[in-house]
């Protein structure tokens, strides 16, 4: 992923979540060097991640796939490069949180090996109210 990349991947961002992230906070995680990807179906960004790695831990900080383009094994795709990017700079553990609603992605992720390991009390914004979220995690 890189800085001409995020006009898309805003609106996928957009498309997929109540609460988006900012274009600003994309910006930010790539100027500090965080792993971020993409991945293209046709020749059109289909989906990104980024993945926070230091101290041999490693935090997937947002993963989404368009979702026009989902159930198609993107995510898996995408989720499985980010790993093997995780253990190829000598990373142990990866974390992540996800909203407690979202079953498709806890899904994904209980497929791919990873384990609840806590839980996150009103973490996400929602309109007026917070939602909890699942906190996983994998050994590498």
């Amino acid at each position: 992923m890189a800085v001409v990349d995020l006009d898309v991947v805003i609106d996928i961002e957009t498309r997929a979540y109540p609460k988006p992230w900012t274009v600003g906070i994309f910006r930010d995680c790539l100027r500090v060097g965080y792993d971020g990807w993409i991945i293209e179906e046709g020749g059109v960004v289909a989906g990104y991640g980024l993945l926070s790695i230091a101290a041999g831990e490693a935090h997937l900080l947002n993963l989404c796939v368009d979702p026009e383009r989902q159930g198609h094994g993107l995510g898996r795709r995408l989720l499985e490069l980010l790993l093997r990017r995780a253990i190829r700079r000598d990373t142990h553990t990866v974390f992540l949180e996800v909203r407690a609603s979202n079953t498709r992605a806890l899904k994904l992720y209980n497929a791919a090996g990873f384990a609840e390991v806590g839980h996150r009390k009103d973490y996400y914004p929602d309109g007026l109210l917070r939602e909890d979220a699942v906190v996983l995690s994998r050994a590498l």
